[in-house]
């Protein structure tokens, strides 16, 4: 081996050695630079936290109510009728005005029963004074005790036909049985009319009734004195309120549904008999519920969930019972209390611990339909 070889060989061994002491500087430095940046980022190498948005859960008054349709029906309605036959002679109301209880409203023609009164009087008299005469009589023993009965017997028969026919001839007036409105006549005069005919219709319209049927699965719930909430058709965006004064004691076939009625004001005279309307029958009212934003509320196979944000800032599942539904939120019966946090938005990809950085406090009042507030973007690690 030449000098030169040598030498060629002593400065290639130089050269590699000092490669192999850079590249291992180099990775040490590396190493420590990964491990301060890894501490500073993850707090260990955990995930940054995850944002998601957040509502309160508030109390508020629950209402459970039963939906169900039906009608405004009147408290009282009748079709009037005549009690005697004859001729109409008078009609003393128009058609569709309010009558006062006891006002006359058709007479029939009593021409012949008046005769027969005033016929009955005369002899009603004559009995009297037959009598009168028997009982002088009797104080002078001119006349026997037989002779006496039988004299104020027929004064008394006398008197009962008298009162007899006077009904008859009274009852040739008809009267209003009591206060409302009358409905289209069904005669006119002179028409001839018995005890069948159809006179016209009354009613009363302050207050009426809403008059519905529910299933009767409810039956446990109804009782008197609840409230009844309906719109009618008529009047669209007007809300009407009465209460329960009527629960069917009975199960209606073939649909076994129970018959409720409740009374309403109507002083305005809104309500007409025959509406239809759409009731919602409050069975309970809880003032102290706990309400969240339908948006928190989570559907698995395991039961329903929501996610609430604990003070330390991680997500926990909390199983929860669900009651009344709203639109835009729900009643949660039991597993949540008022003032909690609750996860309305992103929580797709939260676990059981996780870290969570809430971005929005919504009003479980509020339906959640309004866009979110501007949330700045997290800090870049």
């Amino acid at each position: 081996m030449t000098i030169g070889t040598m030498n060629d060989m002593r400065r290639a061994i130089s050269v590699f050695g000092i490669a192999a002491i850079s590249l291992a500087l180099s990775a040490c430095s590396q190493a420590d630079g990964d491990s301060g940046s890894g501490g500073a980022r993850g707090g260990g190498g955990g995930p940054p936290p995850m944002p998601v948005d957040v509502a309160t859960a508030v109390q508020d008054t629950a209402v459970e109510e039963v939906v169900a349709t039906g009608q405004i029906e009147a408290i009282q309605f009748i079709e009037l009728r005549p009690e005697v036959e004859g001729r109409i002679t008078e009609i003393s109301f128009r058609e569709g005005s309010e009558v006062r209880r006891g006002a006359a409203l058709f007479k029939v023609d009593d021409a012949e029963l008046s005769a027969r009164v005033a016929q009955l009087e005369a002899e009603r008299d004559l009995a009297r004074q037959g009598l009168e005469r028997t009982r002088a009589l009797l104080a002078d023993d001119a006349a026997s005790a037989a002779e006496f009965e039988e004299a104020e017997a027929r004064s008394r028969s006398a008197q009962a036909q008298l009162d007899l026919q006077q009904v008859r001839l009274d009852r040739t007036v008809v009267r209003a049985p009591f206060s409302g409105v009358s409905g289209a006549r069904s005669v006119s005069l002179g028409d001839y009319v018995n005890s069948s005919t159809a006179l016209v219709t009354l009613q009363t319209v302050n207050p009426q009734r809403a008059s519905f049927e529910v299933p009767e699965r409810y039956a446990g719930a109804l009782a008197l004195e609840q409230t009844v909430a309906f719109e009618v058709a008529a009047r669209p965006g007007r809300e009407f309120v009465g209460v329960v004064d009527f629960v069917d004691p009975r199960v209606r076939l073939p649909a076994r549904t129970i018959e409720v009625k409740a009374r309403v004001e109507n002083r305005d005279r809104t309500l007409q008999a025959g509406m239809f309307i759409e009731a919602r029958l409050a069975t309970a009212v809880r003032p102290e519920a706990v309400w969240v934003p339908e948006e928190a509320v989570v559907q698995l196979e395991q039961g329903t969930f929501v996610w609430t944000v604990a003070a330390s800032g991680q997500a926990l599942r909390r199983a929860v019972q669900l009651g009344v539904r709203r639109p835009g939120r729900v009643e949660i019966l039991s597993g949540l209390l008022a003032g909690e946090q609750v996860v309305t938005a992103g929580m797709e990809r939260l676990f059981e611990g996780a870290t969570v950085m809430p971005r929005q406090a919504i009003d479980a009042g509020v339906s959640g339909t309004a866009p979110p507030a501007p949330v700045d973007d997290p800090p870049t690690p």
